[in-house]
């Protein structure tokens, strides 16, 4: 669901010029923390998640049930490259969407991707409270977030910005994100 736009004078207006992406483990924050920088911003907020589940008409356990992964991430690289095309927005991906190179590129050309990184321990800890993530159905959390970070971390390091996201509160990571952000606009030639 879309968060209602809200015009911050604080935000610097060339935050809004590019969609944020937020990459990372399950776990990292991206949805909760998108949607408080979505706020402070005053940007629009996607969960690719949940457009993917708007899309297929069905749940993102259930896509995984009946067609696998693979399907999943054909799907997932389609709505993908759908919501960039959008205007500039807020956008939590899914833990695998930013490892898939076609969807990275489209990122790095419409967009600003930021890597939400946490420990391990700490994602373990807060996956642990749902169970509607399809990777760890019927598996250790950490063990697979283990492997899945072996994996995935040294392409989620190709991202513009890296924040910690570890065990702070969000209006902390949030705020980390716009100053590591308004670091890179300053830098980008207007």
């Amino acid at each position: 669901m879309d968060s209602p736009p809200n015009d911050r004078a604080e935000a610097p207006e060339a935050l809004r010029r590019r969609t944020i992406v937020l990459v990372g483990l399950m776990g990292a924050g991206k949805t909760s923390v998108g949607k408080r920088l979505a706020t402070e911003l005053g940007m629009a907020f996607r969960d690719g998640d949940d457009e993917i589940e708007k899309a297929a008409g069905l749940t993102v356990p259930e896509i995984f049930e009946l067609y696998g992964e693979q399907r999943f991430r054909e799907g997932e690289r389609r709505v993908m490259a759908r919501l960039l095309k959008d205007p500039p927005h807020v956008l939590a991906t899914g833990g695998g969407a930013f490892i898939d190179e076609e969807t990275r590129a489209a990122i790095k050309q419409t967009g600003v991707s930021v890597w939400l990184k946490a420990d391990v321990d700490v994602l373990a800890k807060r996956v642990a409270r749902k169970d509607t993530r399809p990777l760890l159905t019927g598996q250790d959390p950490k063990e697979v977030l283990t492997k899945l970070a072996a994996v995935r971390e040294p392409v989620y390091a190709l991202a513009d910005l890296t924040v910690e996201s570890g065990d702070k509160p969000h209006a902390a990571t949030v705020a980390a994100i716009i100053e590591g952000l308004t670091a890179l606009a300053e830098k980008e030639p207007t």
